[in-house]
């Protein structure tokens, strides 16, 4: 199987679906009675003071609150009409489906070459390693990293700037074929030159992936993003096009925050 080739739905067509979807901490509930469509081929951007859930909400969708004790989920989600929380899904096949993009650039203490290959490795996506090679440089090409590392495959991830780092880990979350990528504020440990770069990927990565940023930069959201969802205290207020949500948001909490009134 080829890692790059990935199943595409039409582009404005719902990838992602939750429908009263909630999560309990232990007594704490962290996200209630959600319903929202992330859509296929678009950058959806969460936005929301901190503990708003926003958070919380992105990592439903690969399962990362599954290793959250206490965690209790309920409601609906789905990935293109298959049930995430299904007893019988595979999880690690959903996370190969669903990458992951940290806050904090976290590269393996490996080789630029082997934080790539990992994956592909694991997941048995390579017949040899020439189809290895053409995985790792084709996914560092796409995360606008290969012309800055290519003579320097052998050295560790870590020796990296903070800035490479992270597209070495958005690399490295392309190179199993993901459909969608989750990126929980990928750019809030970066300088402002670092996060235009990344910005700039997230945008040309669109044409093939299905995006969700968690960011608390409403200029990053209004920059990256097609639509902007808007939560407050664990619920969606609002949902709607980037420039309706920016320019005349429906809500008074919505306002309220992209205004500056509270945050």
């Amino acid at each position: 199987m080829n890692s790059q080739v990935t199943a595409h739905r039409p582009q404005g067509c719902a990838k992602v679906s939750a429908r009263s979807l909630s999560v309990h901490y232990g007594e704490k509930h962290a996200l209630q009675a959600v319903d929202l469509d992330i859509r296929a081929g678009e950058v959806t951007a969460l936005i929301g003071p901190s503990g708003c859930g926003k958070s919380t909400f992105l990592r439903c969708i690969n399962r990362m609150n599954d290793m959250v004790e206490g965690a209790k989920v309920s409601g609906s989600l789905t990935l293109d009409g298959s049930d995430i929380y299904d007893r019988a899904l595979d999880v690690v096949q959903l996370r190969a489906r669903v990458g992951m993009v940290f806050q904090k650039p976290n590269p393996f203490p490996k080789s630029i070459y082997d934080n790539i290959a990992y994956g592909p490795r694991i997941h048995g996506l390579a017949r040899d390693q020439n189809e290895l090679d053409e995985i790792v440089m084709t996914s560092l090409e796409r995360a606008g990293l290969l012309a800055e590392v290519k003579d320097r495959l052998t050295e560790s991830g870590t020796s990296l700037s903070g800035g490479q780092q992270q597209r070495l880990c958005i690399a490295r979350a392309i190179a199993v074929g993901p459909e969608v990528i989750l990126m929980d504020e990928p750019c809030s440990a970066l300088d402002p030159i670092a996060t235009a770069k990344v910005e700039e990927l997230i945008d040309d990565l669109r044409e093939n992936y299905t995006i969700v940023i968690v960011t608390h930069s409403m200029q990053q959201a209004a920059r990256v993003s097609q639509r902007t969802a808007f939560f407050h205290l664990g619920k969606l207020i609002e949902v709607s096009d980037t420039e309706q949500i920016f320019t005349n948001p429906q809500q008074p909490l919505t306002q309220g925050y992209i205004t500056g009134r509270f945050g």
